[in-house]
Parts: structure tokens; sequence; C-alpha cells
């Protein structure tokens, strides 16, 4: 990441922040947002050692929750605002890559218009 692009980034947060401000009419999510850093891919011991330096400058720990998933979390709360980074590790990715190749072979039948409901 560049010195021009965290700027850009900053800018454009700032950017939106006043805009919802002047602009009560739109609408915001419900729930939280999420502004999630991932490092590039890598060996899961360096992303891994990547979101363990960035927990350390947030001064937060490593959420274990994630763990099972193959996904290695930090990140700090800012009201429903959340700064996130998250390493997948490669087995992850995987069966995320297995699963996704599959896309388009499926069609569900969308004739029916949905199940029975009783009245």
């Amino acid at each position: 990441m560049t010195d021009q692009h965290r700027r850009a980034v900053i800018a454009g947060l700032r950017d939106l922040a006043d805009f919802l401000q002047a602009n009560p009419a739109v609408p915001v999510p419900h729930g939280s947002i999420h502004v999630t850093y991932v490092p590039e891919r890598a060996a899961d011991a360096d992303m891994c050692a990547e979101i363990d330096r960035i927990a350390a400058l947030l001064n937060t720990p490593i959420d274990s929750r994630f763990l099972t998933r193959g996904h290695y979390v930090t990140g700090l709360d800012f009201g429903p605002v959340r700064y996130e980074a998250v390493a997948i590790f490669a087995e992850a990715r995987a069966r995320f890559e297995a699963l996704d190749s599959y896309a388009g072979c499926v069609t569900p039948d969308t004739r029916g218009g949905g199940p029975a409901r009783s009245a």
C-alpha cells in the first residue's frame, strides 16, 4: 500500500461521513460496518505474523472464534464501525475455491414460486 493510497482511503471515508451527515434522507446500513484489511496471499505463518503486527498496533487480541473456519482475525470497534484485519489460511481458500468451482452447475427451480403456505 502506498502512502498516496492510504491518504485516498482516509479522504474517502471522511467524504462518505460528510455526505451522510449532509444528506440525512440517505439511509445507512443496519448493524455494523466492517472495513477489512486482508494481507496479500503468502504462507499462513507470514500472514499470521502480519495480523499479529496489526493486533499489536491496535492493542487487540486475535479472535479465536474464527480459527475453526480458517480465518485469523483481529479488529477494533468504533461504535458500529469496525476496522478488521483478516488472514485467510490456504486450506480455507482451497475449500472455498472447490465449492465455487460448481458455480453455475446447479440451477434452482423457480417455477413453483416458493414453498406452499397455509392460510
